[in-house]
């Protein structure tokens, strides 16, 4: 008989892994605490833009016609507890509030309201990124406080989602990672996975600490590379050479490989800046600081592109104030295929020149709506078109597929002046050129 499982949180994580479990043939059941996301989900509905999500929801959620019924969703952490065998844990955790380290309310909060609950056997997985030493502490607590006891297990299985690719990622992840500590726990893991190891996924067995630091370290390479790319950049707006040509060429040594090399304004989102700062922190507490000294200049080339780019949007336009000139910003999304604005570099961007007295006007395929709520005295337009429409220049912050997809020549009929930044490195230099523009990428000084 197939496991009945439960997913505790049902955000960008929780949705998208609730879904995939449905996908995958057991019977799944969602907790929230907020009600208002739960009626959505039950409407097979999601919170937020992810492909292809919205559509595997409907598939299985109980109620919806033609649906398989595996997926039901409750504000009930009894009704979780008496339903489940495995309880993936999948909870945000935010940067704490003026400090760098993770904010670790919401994880103690979801164990604390199940673990009463717990009566018998139950493995209890948690999902979330949390500070090394977080699962040492829960598996205590949840034994202390459950009624089974030493019953209630606990493992941890860190994600390792791509927003625009997550249900991808969970129906058929590069890895699957488990820190367990009995066979059972192990066991009931490669049960629930059985589908996507037995495509070939590998599945690697750890101890709580390593489980806890491969998402870390994995975020913090990422981070790594893609800020030495940008620093190269720098040093070819200072030697006159081109970024783009620079990264193509280091690409193709396998020893490095060509992912995460496209120079530009530099990551953003609700993960790589807060994990690499929340890694940071937790590495001073266990008096290992030193060791990640380097990720503070990481975070701080990060952040010093996005001065940058408004810096090359204020030499376009003459070099003086941005006071009274119109400037357009394709993109609001931290990335392509997502909706999702926490931290955007290119809301970023925006809202710098905004401060400086330029008129912004923005537009975004998927994340308007979000950016709205951030930025609402920021300009907005219907489309890329409108966004144009009168502009001084034109900033590409977003690697759309639809900005690339764009007609300069229509684009160049209704701007002021057909100048675009490319802050994405991602547009065709030539294409643009030979539609009279002027085009200026990162790091491309001759491009």
């Amino acid at each position: 008989m197939a496991l009945k499982i439960t997913v505790i949180g049902t955000g960008y994580l929780g949705a998208t892994h609730a879904a995939a479990l449905a996908e995958l043939g057991f019977e799944v059941l969602g907790l929230d605490v907020v009600p208002e996301k739960i009626d959505m989900l039950r409407r097979g509905e999601v919170p937020m833009y992810e492909p292809g999500l919205q559509e595997l929801l409907r598939k299985h959620v109980a109620g919806i016609e033609g649906s398989t019924g595996r997926l039901r969703f409750t504000t009930d952490y009894a009704e979780v507890a008496a339903f489940g065998e495995v309880h993936f844990v999948c909870v945000n955790t935010p940067q704490r509030h003026g400090e760098y380290a993770a904010d670790m309310s919401y994880v103690d909060a979801a164990i604390a309201s199940l673990a009463p609950h717990l009566t018998g056997p139950a493995l209890v997985v948690g999902k979330s990124t949390v500070p090394v030493g977080s699962a040492e502490r829960l598996a205590a607590y949840l034994s202390a406080h459950a009624p089974a006891g030493e019953d209630a297990e606990l493992a941890w299985n860190p994600e390792f989602l791509r927003e625009g690719f997550a249900v991808q990622d969970t129906l058929h992840p590069d890895r699957i990672v488990v820190g367990v500590r009995s066979d059972r726990a192990e066991k009931l893991l490669r049960e629930v996975y059985a589908t996507p190891v037995g495509e070939g996924t590998p599945f690697v067995v750890t101890d709580f600490p390593t489980a806890e630091l491969v998402k870390t370290s994995a975020n913090s390479f990422l981070a790594t590379k893609i800020s030495f790319i940008n620093a190269m950049a720098e040093v070819c707006e200072a030697a006159g050479g081109d970024v783009a040509r620079l990264a193509e060429a280091i690409g193709y040594d396998d020893r490095i490989g060509r992912k995460f090399l496209r120079a530009g304004i530099g990551f953003g989102g609700g993960c790589l800046p807060k994990d690499i700062r929340a890694f940071m922190a937790r590495a001073g507490e266990l008096g290992a600081d030193q060791a990640l000294t380097f990720l503070r200049e990481i975070d701080s080339i990060n952040m010093r592109q996005r001065g940058q780019m408004v810096e090359l949007a204020r030499q376009a336009l003459g070099g003086g104030p941005f006071l009274g000139k119109r400037v357009a910003v394709l993109g609001a999304s931290f990335k392509p295929d997502s909706d999702d604005v926490r931290d955007s570099p290119a809301l970023n961007v925006a809202g710098q020149i905004h401060l400086q007295g330029g008129q912004v006007t923005v537009y975004d395929p998927k994340g308007m709506e979000n950016a709205r709520r951030l930025f609402p005295t920021l300009g907005y337009a219907r489309s890329a078109l409108d966004a144009v429409r009168g502009a001084d220049v034109v900033l590409h912050l977003t690697e759309w597929r639809e900005f690339r997809e764009l007609d300069p020549a229509a684009l160049g009929e209704v701007a002021a002046a057909r100048v675009i930044l490319d802050g994405r490195n991602a547009l065709d230099p030539e294409l643009w050129r030979q539609a009279g523009w002027t085009y200026r990428a990162m790091g491309r000084p001759t491009a």
